[in-house]
């Protein structure tokens, strides 16, 4: 052996007692963070299986003595049991909670003689004649361990993995699970310490400070053939069992899982290989990092106690937790976890002096004050802390008046402050309003999805529920875009829809990722581009075991692609009515789905079909189609060319605030928008369909049908935000900031004048007038309530104040190219990280949503966003509270940039030469609430656009869909707990 490798070795054999530990809390960790619910039993039985073979080969197939042998059975049906609760629950993660127990379970019993006395174990007898030192020991190990620090470990570990899940049969299971763990892993300890074969019991090896094991003799102890043998045996009952729980729990991994497809690149030759589904990967690796895992439980008890097994468990399911949601305090009780069991695993062991156990006891009064000190620290810390950062008190309502002509804006009360300020005072007691209202508990939100929508909720909304409320989502009760966006759907047959959606699929000219679930499990994903692809799958994973076997189509483009004209909608919504009428009817609804359709396939493949409902106009215009949905007697559907948008339903004031964005966006009010928005001029893709077919797609304008779905292009993290380049609002520079190319629309023929993106820029840096609303007493020291007044003034006063400019022209004919390359003045190209070191941040429409507006809420900065396409979070974010709204007409932007910059920026500057600069940070109320909203908004952020929010909202989508799309959908649903 080479003289290197010889050392590496030789050095591991040293130090075994560190690095089996070690491997096996990562391997462990890695098993519970991986590991698919749907194939857990499979992954234990099959793991179990493989470290039976090499045991039979060094064992053979002797058998113990007769009481060791039960033991080992009875060892292997516990194990086998604990992992059937977990599989039971379908909620690993919420079964994690319960894992902190692990550690109590085990010391009870083993230091009980409750299993002896039930279960006849082999009697413990000790050697004759011990030596004077086995003596020592043998009292030493006598002696009792510290409650106390063990009631802290347990408390510690507990902390770190607790989880928000309700009490339901998930507990029971989880409880369940943990007990049955620490019996087994306590008969598994037994049946290696009494495994010689006259069943007597032998003392353990006893292990040195350095981890090294002292034996006294040969003889002593059950050799290792024997401890074999009782590996072989536990690990055949586990493994038996497990499958045996498999086969009729779990979904089936056949041939047809694996697939040998021909794929072709380059547009040349063709390659054929193999193709394994990410599931039956994830499967085989597994089942090796589990066959290891089970290898090393049995190592680490052959040499060291249970109790120590049981601590590493622990401590690996904490890793688990840390891995997948690290938090400040949850680091903290890890190392009071850590430090707490070590003390205690080394107060079970002697101590060589009285000066060591003078040193325990001070530790240990340590750990107790650390301990209470950081539970009182954080349970004071989250109940002071304001809820999302909404102020406190009572907020007044906004004081409007009627228009003062037909279609005009509201009029707002200017004696009572800036309209901004009303404006978000008002918005803010509405939130508050909202959050204090959500169900506490899940009687509450079946009572409220009931008064919201008349019916019962869907099959498996008490899993929904449990999911959603674990992971600290906030606004439990706000998915009225889901019913919304599934009404129509209520109308048609449920083999309508599943016929009209595998048509779709069917056809490659789709333009749509195709996903197929069958059996809890996706049998079938197809479709680019692949990020799009991974991430919608990704989505589903958690959760994917509860929904019914249907076909999915989510939408590549990112303009939206179903619009049915407004008769046959309005006879859709009218007749859906009708049926949710009948369902209102059932109060006990079978709390689960149908079984498969006949016509829904396999999932093996995806059923060609040669024909494509789809019709393309891309790079035309598409008002005419668009605004076929709205009703007949709103603006957009008006006979006359020139048609004044219904401002009444969306602005207030002088300068057109918007108080109402979702009546913004509703493009039946707002005509102008023809020829003014990039999407109506010549959007740069546009495939549609006037036949109601399920298309879930990530944006869409508000007179489209297609199924909102939070956006792949946010889990997947495509912009993210990064903190290290973010700085604090103090340091920011005072000025609006935006850098992007010409998208929104292809443009022809100087098309884009007509577009929005070019609007917003052209006139935010226009050289014109601009009215501005401002204190009409302006006397220092003045109330920030007085009246206000409207007041014309150079744009070039706030020059600085804006820094808003394009940055690449695309998405245009050669001419228009070169037209607005000689308008505008084009910067250089901007890093994505550049827009943090600016206050205040605009977000607006490219060819359909954004996909910065999350980056944007996250940092410090404080973001303003122009949108008319709608995303699924119109619900959960709140313009005036977590981003300040901007208008397509844009009279009202430089006025809010002043106002949230300070109202005397630049006052008397008539020159607009002086640099923006790191103002901002004054005492005005533009000031004050910039930087609130801007703090609000990356705290709430924090809260409601993580992974797992959008993955809740998926889950929710996707339970209602499968209602909608279900044979039985009348006799269906969730009754209630």
């Amino acid at each position: 052996m080479h003289p290197a490798a010889s050392s590496v070795a030789d050095h591991a054999r040293r130090n075994h007692h560190i690095f089996v530990p070690l491997l096996f809390v990562v391997l462990a960790a890695t098993a519970n963070v991986h590991a698919p619910v749907q194939h857990q039993l499979l992954i234990a039985s099959v793991s179990w299986a493989v470290v039976c073979i090499p045991t039979l080969f060094w064992a053979g197939v002797k058998s113990p003595s007769g009481a060791t042998r039960t033991t080992c059975w009875l060892s292997g049906c516990f194990l086998a049991l604990s992992q059937i609760c977990e599989r039971a629950a379908c909620d690993k993660d919420g079964m994690w909670s319960t894992k902190g127990l692990l550690p109590l379970l085990v010391v009870i019993l083993s230091e009980t003689d409750v299993l002896s006395k039930h279960l006849a174990l082999p009697t413990h007898t000790s050697p004759t004649t011990p030596s004077k030192e086995g003596a020592a020991a043998t009292d030493q190990q006598s002696q009792s361990p510290s409650f106390g620090i063990l009631a802290v470990t347990t408390l510690s570990a507990s902390l770190v993995l607790s989880t928000g899940f309700i009490s339901s049969p998930t507990f029971a299971l989880g409880v369940s699970n943990v007990i049955f763990a620490a019996v087994g892993f306590v008969l598994f300890d037994h049946a290696l310490k009494t495994s010689s074969d006259d069943g007597t019991f032998h003392k353990p090896p006893q292990i040195s400070v350095n981890g090294n094991i002292l034996r006294s003799g040969p003889n002593e102890g059950p050799t290792k053939k024997q401890q074999l043998a009782v590996l072989r045996d536990i690990a055949v009952v586990t493994a038996l069992v497990c499958g045996l729980a498999a086969y009729f729990m779990e979904p089936r991994i056949t041939s047809s899982t694996i697939s040998w497809e021909p794929v072709y690149r380059f547009g040349g030759g063709s390659v054929k290989t193999v193709r394994h589904y990410k599931t039956v990967q994830l499967v085989l690796v597994l089942v090796l990092v589990n066959t290891l895992v089970n290898a090393m439980t049995f190592l680490i008890l052959s040499r060291q106690s249970v109790v120590h097994t049981s601590c590493l468990y622990v401590f690996a399911y904490i890793c688990s937790r840390l891995r997948l949601s690290a938090t400040v305090s949850g680091v903290w009780f890890t190392l009071i976890y850590g430090v707490s069991a070590l003390t205690f695993l080394n107060s079970s062991s002697a101590s060589s002096s009285i000066v060591d156990i003078r040193i325990a006891l001070r530790l240990r009064r340590g750990i107790f004050c650390v301990m209470a000190f950081s539970v009182a620290f954080f349970f004071l810390r989250d109940a002071l802390m304001a809820r999302h950062g909404l102020p406190q008190g009572n907020l007044a309502p906004l004081h409007t008046f009627p228009p003062a002509s037909l279609y005009g804006p509201v009029q707002i009360d200017m004696t009572k402050g800036h309209p901004a300020a009303q404006l978000i005072e008002s918005a803010e007691k509405d939130f508050s309003d909202l959050l204090n209202k959500q169900s506490k508990s899940l009687k509450e939100a079946v009572v409220e999805y009931r008064r919201r929508n008349g019916i019962a909720p869907p099959p498996h909304f008490d899993k929904w529920y449990e999911f959603a409320t674990r992971n600290g989502v906030v606004l439990i009760d706000e998915f009225d875009t889901i019913t919304d966006s599934l009404l129509p759907y209520w109308s048609l047959k449920p083999s309508t829809i599943r016929s009209r959606i595998r048509n779709a699929l069917g056809n490659e000219d789709s333009a749509l990722i195709a996903v197929l679930i069958r059996d809890g499990s996706i049998a079938k994903v197809e479709g680019d581009p692949e990020w799009q692809r991974n991430a919608t799958a990704g989505m589903m994973e958690k959760f994917v075991q509860y929904l019914p076997d249907m076909d999915l189509g989510f939408n590549i483009h990112d303009e939206p692609r179903v619009v049915v004209p407004n008769d046959h909608l309005s006879a859709m919504v009218a007749k859906a009515q009708e049926v949710l009428t009948v369902l209102a009817k059932k109060d006990l609804p079978k709390n689960s789905f149908s079984k498969r359709s006949s016509d829904v396939n396999n999932g093996i493949r995806i059923e060609e079909v040669s024909y494509s409902r789809f019709n393309r106009f891309a790079h035309q215009q598409t008002w005419t189609h668009s605004r076929l949905s709205c009703p007949a007697q709103s603006q957009a559907q008006q006979f006359e060319d020139q048609i004044p948008d219904n401002l009444t339903a969306y602005a207030a004031g002088p300068l057109n605030y918007v108080f109402n964005q979702s009546a913004f966006t509703d493009i039946c009010n707002s005509p102008s928008f023809s020829g003014s928005y990039g999407f109506f001029e010549r959007p740069n893709a546009f495939s549609i369909v006037h036949e109601l077919t399920p298309i879930f797609s990530q944006s869409k304008i508000s007179s489209f049908q297609d199924i909102l779905y939070p956006s792949p292009w946010y889990w997947f993290g495509k912009v993210g935000y990064n903190d290290r380049h973010d700085t604090t609002w103090e340091n920011k520079t005072n000025s609006l900031y935006w850098r992007g190319s010409t998208t929104g629309g292809f443009s022809r023929k100087g098309g884009w004048r007509r577009q929005h993106r070019q609007r917003i820029v052209r006139r935010l840096n226009a050289l014109d007038k601009a009215n501005i609303s401002v204190p009409i007493n302006s006397a220092e020291g003045a109330s920030p309530a007085l009246a206000h007044g409207i007041q014309e003034v150079d744009r070039t006063i706030y020059r600085s104040l804006v820094d808003v400019k394009f940055s690449h022209i695309g998405q245009c004919d050669p001419g228009d190219c070169d037209a607005q390359r000689e308008f505008f003045f084009v910067a250089e190209h901007a890093d994505g990280q550049d827009a943090w070191y600016y206050k205040h941040l605009l977000d607006m429409d490219g060819n359909a949503f954004s996909g910065r507006f999350y980056s944007f809420l996250k940092s410090r900065s404080l973001t303003y966003k122009m949108a008319v396409f709608r995303e699924w979070h119109n619900e959960w974010l709140k313009p005036w509270v977590h981003y300040i709204p901007f208008s397509l007409i844009g009279d009202e932007h430089l006025d809010l940039v002043r106002w949230f910059s300070g109202e005397d920026v630049r006052k008397g500057e008539s020159d607009g030469k002086k640099e923006a600069d790191k103002g901002g940070n004054g005492d005005s109320l533009g000031e004050k609430k910039a930087r609130e909203i801007a703090e609000r908004s990356t705290q709430w952020s924090g809260s409601a656009l993580r992974n797992v929010d959008f993955e809740v909202w998926m889950f929710r989508l996707l339970l209602e869909y499968g209602r909608v799309i279900d044979d039985d959908r009348e006799n269906i649903g969730y009754p209630g707990p």
